[in-house]
């Protein structure tokens, strides 16, 4: 007989993972609800108590108005932060929303997905749930993660305990459409499980949710989201490469273009992130082991993923048409994160822009003002640079690439360009009369 699953008002919530989707996910809820946010990073941990989030997705006044020093009562409303496992044992709700990467050759990297999945073995208790955000393939949470679950607590699922999956949304740097407004699909491992959970996340949400049918169908659907998207950019991207041969403005194209009321009006660019770039991987490699290739997912992520070397080869021939020695000569990269106005540098693309360049020979230098250096260096092992704004366009450089669509770069002052300089513009951000060359 399976146990009994606690109702609304006795929900304790764990989330574990503090990143970009846990902690706003976690201080929401934290207005309703008793929560506990886990997360094995102690300068997380320390960072978040100090009341501030440098991914910037919460702002430090609505963190500081829910945390709580102690877990005083465990029906009291607030945020407990640790990375304390055992101090985990009084919830019956975990949120898991810890990274899916893939690894170098582009096949899914379960390991932070496992061993969350270990952790909550650890600590959960008969009728609690467990509720999986972290974008996987169809069948990942009822095949790979609770086999880990029953092993480590040594119950049964469906019977002791029970699972969900409610894809995460979040998109960095979005104040727009947060974790609060957009619209959140759920499911449950039964249909008693689903309607609890669809009930709590309607209890933060403005936009309500969409209820799968199952567990599989909520998983295919986060990951065909981003594919789509992938897809769709890929097709631009390949539109860009033509137009080049055409030396015709790709902007141009696409503006004409959509004034059709049914174009979709997506833009070419350098995909990366921790979701376009990543989860089409994740569909994909389940389907080849299902015995179908999945050919024009995997055709626009080989597009996607060229487009940083394209570019710079691209830019070495400009330099070249201008007479300008390519090796040893100087470029500056504007942007490392893998979006505007976000300081989030997970699997940014531009450092295919800048080993290609490296790889003929050129000096780059990079100036991020959202990116954080220390990060910076230990993901891609560069030392940014500190220059002063706006950025004055001198002779010190050969090349100028602008990467990345900060708002602190529309004001690059290019009044006086010297003449052996190639300005490329992968946003389309500059004034066109000032550029060499655009995506």
């Amino acid at each position: 007989m399976a146990h009994e699953l606690p109702k609304i008002n006795e929900l304790h919530i764990a989330v574990i993972g503090l990143g970009y989707v846990g902690l706003p996910l976690a201080v929401e809820f934290a207005k309703k609800f008793p929560v506990i946010g886990f997360d094995i990073k102690e300068e997380r941990i320390s960072e978040l108590l100090a009341g501030h989030d440098s991914t910037l997705e919460v702002e430090d006044s609505n963190l500081q108005s829910v945390i709580v020093r102690a877990p005083e009562s465990e029906t009291a409303t607030g945020l407990y932060l640790t990375k304390n496992i055992e101090e985990l044992k009084i919830c019956n709700v975990f949120i898991v929303t810890v990274p899916t990467p893939v690894d170098k050759n582009n096949r899914p990297d379960l390991t932070p997905l496992i061993k969350a999945s270990e952790t909550v073995g650890r600590v959960i208790s008969k009728g609690g749930i467990v509720i999986y955000e972290s974008t996987v393939y169809p069948g990942c949470t009822e095949d790979d993660c609770i086999p880990v679950i029953e092993r480590v607590s040594g119950m049964k699922f469906q019977a002791d305990f029970f699972a969900g999956y409610s894809p995460e949304r979040i998109n960095p740097g979005d104040k727009v459409n947060t974790v609060l407004t957009i619209k959140k699909i759920t499911s449950g491992s039964t249909p008693a499980a689903a309607d609890l959970i669809d009930r709590l996340y309607n209890s933060i949400l403005k936009n309500g949710t969409h209820k799968a049918p199952s567990i599989k169908v909520a998983e295919a659907a986060k990951v065909i989201e981003n594919s789509q998207r992938d897809i769709n950019i890929a097709f631009m991207n390949e539109l860009a490469k033509i137009c080049s041969y055409f030396e015709i403005d790709t902007t141009d194209v696409l503006e004409a273009a959509g004034t059709k009321w049914n174009f979709l009006k997506f833009k070419p660019g350098l995909v990366g992130g921790h979701c376009i770039g990543i989860d089409p991987y994740y569909i994909a490699e389940k389907a080849e082991e299902a015995g179908y290739h999945p050919e024009i997912i995997l055709a626009g992520r080989r597009m996607n993923d060229g487009m940083g070397a394209w570019i710079a080869r691209r830019i070495v021939k400009m330099m070249i048409g201008k007479e300008i020695l390519v090796k040893g000569s100087r470029v500056l990269v504007l942007g490392i994160t893998f979006k505007e106005n976000c300081p989030d540098i997970r699997n940014s693309k531009v450092i295919d822009l800048i080993r290609e360049l490296r790889s003929f020979g050129c000096s780059v230098d990079v100036y991020d003002p959202w990116a954080d250096a220390d990060e910076v260096r230990h993901e891609y092992g560069l030392n940014l640079i500190d220059l002063s704004l706006p950025i004055q366009v001198t002779d010190t450089y050969q090349a100028l690439v602008l990467a990345v669509a900060h708002d602190e770069f529309k004001t690059v002052d290019l009044s006086v360009k010297p003449e052996k300089l190639i300005v490329y513009d992968i946003k389309a951000l500059l004034p066109r009369n000032s550029v060499d060359g655009r995506l």
